[in-house]
Parts: C-alpha cells; structure tokens; sequence
C-alpha cells in the first residue's frame, strides 16, 4: 500500500510528528480542540505539497514548513471555512457559474415584445446583426413577423454586474441604503459620553477632538460636555456631514476648510460610516446595523433594468428564476430540456447539460435548498466549504490530495451520508482524502482515523493512535476512541421553566409557515431541523429583535431579561492586528503589567511601548506583525518572518524587558491555558484568562490573530467577551449560532458544563445547532423541517430530548436511531 510519510514535523505545537498516511483512502484527522490537526494537515502537509509542486515547476518563494521531509507528495487542494467572498454582487448564482448558463439560455431563447408590430417574439427565431460603433460591437436581430431591428439582449444585458444589465436606479444590488441614524447618533449623550455609536474608545476621543479644532477654525463654540439634542444648527451641520458641507460653506463663503487632521479637517460622521462600509467591500455583516436597507422601488429587488427583467422563457423571468431553490431550478431545467425542439436545443444544449451537472453536484452535498441570489456574505463557513467542494466532484483526477476542514459544519445528521458519500467518490477516484472532523458519523464511515492529542495546545502535538475506526475504539489511550466506543444515554431530569416563556406568534419571515412556538425561561433550549429549514431565521431574525409586533410574527417574553445576547457566525474582525488577547480586553493590562517592571520603568518605557499598533516600541519593518508579505504574482501572497526583528514584533529595547521571564512577544505566543498560569495572582487577567479556558478556548495563542479563527471559535471568543462584560446581570437571555462548531465530543462536555452554569445562574439559552450531543443534553427541542427552502419552514416537533426519542418522526431517528 502506498503512502504518504511525514517526517519529524515540529510546526507550532507538534512534537517531532512522524507519521505514515495510507494514500487513496478516506482518512479522518481527530483529537481534541488545538491538538495539532489544522497545523499537521494545512501547515505542514498542504504547504509542503504546494511548495514541492511549484518548485518542480522552476518556481521559488514558498517557505518550507517545519519538517524534516514529506515523502509521496501530491498535488493538494485544500478546501477550508474560510474561504469567503466579501463581495456584495458575489451570489451563490454567480459564483457557481450557474447564474452565466441561465444568460446565456435567455439570450437564445428570450421572448419578448416586438416594439414594432407588438406581437411576442422570440430571439432563437430572429436575424441577428452585428456592428462595431468605435471600440464596441452592438448586437441587433431582425424581427421575423414584420422585419422591425431592435438591439438584442445579450448575456451582458441579463447581468446585474454590468451597465448595461443592471437597474439603474440600486445599480444591480437590489435594494438601496441610507444611514440608520437613530441607531448612528444617541442625542441624550455628549461626544465625551460616547454619543456616536461607532466611535468607538480611542477611536472616538481621537474624532472629538478633529471636531472641536475644526470648530475653533471657523470661530464656532465647542459644545464639551453638552447632550448632541442641544447643539445648535451649524454645529450639528459639521458633526453630521464634515467641513465641506453647504451650511458651512453658506455661512463663511470666504473661509478655507482646514486641510489636515490637526487643523481641523473634519470628515463628518455619515461620510465616515459610508467609508467605513466601502472598506468593508460593501459587507453589511458588521455595519448592518447603522444602516436601513430598502427594496429598490423600481425594480421592486430584482437587480435587472426594465427591459431584461421582462423577457421570458417557458413563461418564466430570470428573476423569478433567481429566488426559486435550486432544487426547483433542477426541476425547471428539466421541463425546460423536454419542451425544446431540434434546432433550439442545438441552441442551448451545452448550457442546460452544465446547468444539470452543477445542481447534481450542489443537491449532493445538501445545498439544494439555497437560492441564486443567496448572497455569497450570508453563507456559513460549512456551506461556503461544501460549495468547493461540489466543484470539484466530478473532476476526472486522479493522485490528488484533498484536504477538507470540518465539511460536516452546519451539515444536519440525515444529510452526513451524503456527504460522506461524495468523499467516498474523490477516493474511488484514485485520490486521496484527508479530513479534519469531529462528527462521530464521519469518523465512522472512515477507512482510516488518526487521532493527534491526547490535550490541547502544549499538552496536544503528538500522534496518540492511528487504524481503522474499530482499533481506534479498542485503544485505551485515546479519547477519540474512548468516546466512540461507549454509549451515551441522554439526561432523563429536566429543568422546569422559570418565568414566562418567549413566544412567538404568527412566524411568517421568509419560508416560516406562520407557527406559533414557546420557548421556556430558565432552560436550554436547541432549535433543529435541516440546513435551510429557517432555524436562523426563527432565531435572529425574529427573537433576536426582541419583543415586537409585525407583517413577519409577534414576539413576547423578552423584556424579562436583563440582556439579550446574540451570538452569530459573522466574522470577528478582518484585521490582522486584533488578536484573542486584544479582543478579550486581557492585553491593555498586561501591557501595563510590562510597564510597571523595574526594567521598564528604568528605560522610561510606558505601556504603549508595549503595543504592536502603536510606534515607539514595535518593529517599523513589519509595523509589529513580525511577517511581511511575499506576492507571488499568480498564485497566493504568502508571510514570510520579518527579516528586522525575526518575527519577534518589537524592537530589542522592548524585547528586553521580560515578566517572570518572559518577554511580551512570549506572553503572546502563549497559549490561553499557559497564560492562566503565569498570570494566576493577577486577577483582572487570570479571569478573563479563565473564562476562556471554559469557553473551551483554553488552546489559543494570545497573540493568534482573529481572521485565522473558525467559526465556531470566534463564537466561543463572542461568548466569552460577552460574560466578561456582562458581570452583574445574572437574568439574560443568549442566542447562540452553532457554537460546538470545531469542537471534539471531549471538548462539547466541557462546553455544556460552561452552558448548565449560566443556566443555572437564572439565565435562558437557546442555541441552533446539529450537534446530537448538545441537543441531547437539553431541555427543550424545537424541530422545523421538513426539508429546507420551500419545504421547510414549519414546526415539527416541540418538547425535551425524552419526548423526542419516542416521538415517530425521522428527526428522532436522526439523533437517538443508533445510539
């Protein structure tokens, strides 16, 4: 049997790994949460494969990862969570390429109205012209029943990315934004009290303080101290809109604005928030909330102009087209296909058969219930992983090594057999698949299992035991093993509510059926049901809102909590520069801890000198990321180590000053758990230190930069953040979006511990998740299905994990059939 060997591999916290990988077989990578999976699969063997294929072909410049050797390399593709587009034009239609067939069929088989006889006509029927008018062609087809000539719509035409197929009132988007400002501006408040929502700490004393320079130039008074509600007219004016605004300009006609910062150039609070949205490429998942999102009144949301959202075929619109599932759209191409004739299905053969190939692939991996205009920034990181991963099932390669991190995410448990399935199919290809996964499921249907361990972080980094699933579970060592091979009964005690329980009424939003559900007080509740059965929905976009009444449903119950605390998928942040220690709040006083040592103090270092995004105590090569980036022309821009500091972030003056022997670039290179060690009798960190460790968080680096997270991890961090500021209020109400996402079954016991406790001290918990541990370990269940899109939607089953297990339904099979 061939394999794949890697050789003394000492990358991050790997313990000289030697490990010898059966090739054309299905391998599922295990081990609790930080062990060292991710660093062995994707930094050391998808690196090594990347970097050995562009060496053989004559190129230089990826760095070898910390290995001796890997022999029997292939070329690799790996497919993570991460792999988002940030683009608000970029769709599920668009990126499958599914939305470019659908064009192309319009502008071969779309029937409109001929302008010059007003009888339908078809373009497959008509002439067609072609003319160059300067650098441009125009296409135009002659009318076959009265010989009118018309410019023909093309594939450009049925494109909302383009001038001349998008609305030209929303520009293609949909919909149109304006600023939220009862959400931007909170009146009652001074500047200094924080009364712009998005100024935030430093941030905010920084504008504050351009916007009273910038009214001392004019010879305006500055209202310190004074509620927005009372600034008068023109000082309001500059706040809101900047210098250059017309009332400005109106009252003092001869004036210059100030030309910098520290004069007093002012850019005023809306153009700094349309910025702020334009560097986020448009992606609304952290601005939302500043801003009002409206259909657009002319094309009523469906992106095209006028006259290319009008055209038919079969009857049908491309818009219409745009919002069905795709396992409808599958259906419509089939009628499609049955109905055309000889010479147009010459016409568009070739695209219906790649439509047809694309939607089986998407309906295989349980994505059939997404929609063409499904926004690429709304899927999860389990759905945007699932859809590369259809791209590549029916290619004909072979020797090939596809790495894949956690595809189970977000999956539902009666769909992982299909899923499991296509894995099976890159293997009988003569590929080889290795997969990241804690799904027992998975782990189960695996023709190899390796399990890293047996801790976490410094306690994880070695090969604990490797062979089939059945060795695995006869291998007292492992906790893999140890999970698998015992059984797991659900609780049979269940709390009681406490309170009144949140209702809601009348569910109507999106593919909600209009069901009537209550959710107990003083419980932890799981919503359920497949990928698109409107779990999300029920939760964030209705219970979310809080108590409310509308066209969507009513809900009630939630002004008897202190807080409501909504925690998404949506990425923390897409700095570099936040880490797990800056987005905890544990830095700053470790920064200070640094600052008040005898050396520092000697040296006149304060504790910004400690702070790689400030200057003074950083290394200015790498402006204190310790990389620099290598751009590689056409492949991906890789890190290298900083040449100046070596990766150490700071300068030597800084680097010097050391805490029980530590330096701050080792403080940061620490993780959570050492960390809580080393900082135990300094309280304000040891807890914050603390609830991350309970969070299941305890194997981070401080210093690891938050867009390297999963999902499920920035999660848990949220979470953690959320308890540290929220100290006090003991009655809230959490909402919670998969948070076992990365989680090893070991690391799930430890995380529902962290859930019963906050349960237990009088708050409510509901949590939308697949993971049959965690629901099995709840109070309350609330199943929607049946399916997803259009055939979901609707409330199945409502009651405890017991109630469930004897209810006949296929979901009580799903979690408790085989256990």
């Amino acid at each position: 049997m061939s394999e794949l060997v890697i050789q003394n591999a000492t990358q991050g916290n790997l313990r000289g790994v030697t490990l010898a990988i059966p090739k054309e077989k299905l391998v599922v990578f295990t081990g609790l949460s930080g062990s060292g999976k991710s660093t062995l699969l994707i930094d050391v063997l998808f690196q090594e494969c990347q970097r050995q294929y562009l060496e053989a072909m004559g190129m230089q410049g990826i760095r070898k990862p910390q290995v001796d050797r890997v022999r029997g390399a292939s070329p690799a593709v790996l497919i993570t969570q991460s792999d988002q587009n940030k683009n608000p034009r970029s769709t599920v239609g668009t990126v499958s390429d599914l939305y470019t067939d659908l064009r192309m069929v319009y502008e071969k088989l779309s029937v409109r109205t001929c302008p010059g006889c007003g009888r339908p006509i078809s373009s497959a029927d008509c002439e067609e012209q072609t003319e160059r008018e300067g650098d441009e062609f125009r296409v135009f087809m002659i009318c076959h029943l009265c010989g009118h000539r018309m410019r023909k719509l093309t594939r450009s035409e049925f494109s909302f990315n383009t001038r001349q197929g998008a609305c030209p009132t929303c520009q293609g988007l949909g919909s149109t934004l304006s600023v939220r400002l009862e959400s931007v501006l909170r009146e009652e408040l001074s500047l200094e009290q924080g009364a712009v929502a998005f100024w935030e700490a430093k941030f905010g004393e920084y504008q504050t303080g351009v916007y009273y320079r910038a009214l001392r130039h004019f010879g305006i008074p500055e209202p310190r101290d004074i509620a927005v509600s009372q600034f008068d007219k023109l000082q309001r004016a500059i706040l809101m809109e900047g210098v250059t605004c017309d009332a400005v300009r109106e009252t003092f006609p001869d004036a210059a604005p100030p030309k910098t910062a520290a004069a007093g150039r002012f850019e005023g609070v809306v153009p700094m928030l349309w910025k702020r949205l334009r560097d986020h490429g448009g992606d609304l998942a952290r601005l939302g909330a500043y801003f009002h999102s409206v259909v657009c009144s002319d094309c009523g949301g469906e992106q095209l102009c006028e006259l290319s959202r009008s055209v038919t075929v079969e009857q049908t619109r491309l818009p219409e087209l745009s919002v069905r599932s795709l396992e409808e759209l599958r259906q419509w191409v089939d009628a499609l296909a049955e109905k055309l004739d000889g010479k147009r299905s010459d016409m568009v053969g070739d695209y219906l058969l790649d439509l047809r190939t694309k939607l089986d692939r998407f309906l295989q991996v349980g994505l059939g219930y997404l929609t063409l205009d499904r926004q690429t920034t709304t899927l999860s990181g389990g759905e945007l992983q699932r859809m590369r991963l259809a791209a590549v099932l029916d290619s004909d390669l072979s020797g090939v090594i596809y790495i894949l991190d956690e595809p189970t995410v977000g999956l539902h448990p009666k769909d992982t057999a299909g899923l499991v399935a296509v894995l099976k199919r890159l293997r009988d290809k003569g590929n080889t698949v290795l997969v990241i996964e804690h799904d027992p499921d998975v782990m189960r249907q695996a023709d190899w299992i390796v399990d890293i361990g047996p801790g976490s972080g410094l306690r994880g980094g070695r090969v604990v035991t490797t062979g089939t699933p059945e060795e695995i579970c006869r291998s007292p060592e492992s906790a893999t093993g140890c999970y698998l091979g015992a059984t797991h009964p659900g609780k049979t005690v269940f709390r009681q509510p406490s309170g009144t329980a949140v209702r809601v009424s009348g569910a109507h939003k999106f593919n909600l059926k209009g069901f009537d559900v209550a959710i107990p007080a003083g419980c932890l509740s799981a919503v359920t049901g497949p990928s698109g059965s409107g779990k999300s929905t029920l939760v964030f976009e209705l219970i979310a809102k809080g108590d409310h009444r509308g066209p969507d449903g009513a809900v009630s119950g939630c002004g008897q909590f202190d807080a409501l605390v909504e925690i998404g998928q949506a990425p923390l942040a897409r700095m570099k520069r936040s880490n797990v220690a800056t987005y905890c709040g544990a830095y700053a006083p470790i920064r200070t801890l640094f600052a008040g040592t005898p050396q520092a103090v000697s040296r006149g270092l304060g504790a910004r000198h400690f702070s790689f995004n400030t200057t003074g105590g950083r290394c200015e090569t790498c402006q204190g990321l310790g990389v620099v980036t290598s751009n590689l022309l056409f492949f991906q821009d890789v890190e290298v180590v900083c040449p100046a500091c070596g990766g150490r972030q700071f300068s030597d003056e800084v680097l010097d000053v050391k805490y029980r022997g530590h330096s701050i670039h080792d403080v940061m290179k620490l993780s959570v758990e050492a960390a809580a060690e080393l900082f135990a009798d300094r309280r304000p960190i040891a807890e914050i230190l603390n609830l991350l460790m309970e969070v299941g968080l305890g194997y981070l680096e401080l210093g690891q930069t938050l867009p390297t997270l999963s999902g499920g991890e920035g999660q848990r961090l949220k979470l953690a953040r959320e308890l540290i500021g929220s100290r006090g209020r003991k009655r809230n109400l959490y909402l919670l979006d998969e948070p076992t996402t990365g989680l090893h079954p070991v690391d799930v016991e430890h995380f529902l511990r962290l859930l019963d406790k906050l349960v237990d001290a009088g708050s409510t918990v509901v949590v939308v998740e697949h993971n049959e541990q965690l629901i099995r370990h709840c109070d309350c269940v609330v199943d929607l299905g049946p399916g997803g899109g259009e055939r979901g939607g609707e409330l199945m089953f409502t009651g405890t994990p017991a109630q469930m297990q004897e209810a006949v339904g296929d979901t009580a099979r799903v979690f408790f059939g085989n256990h």
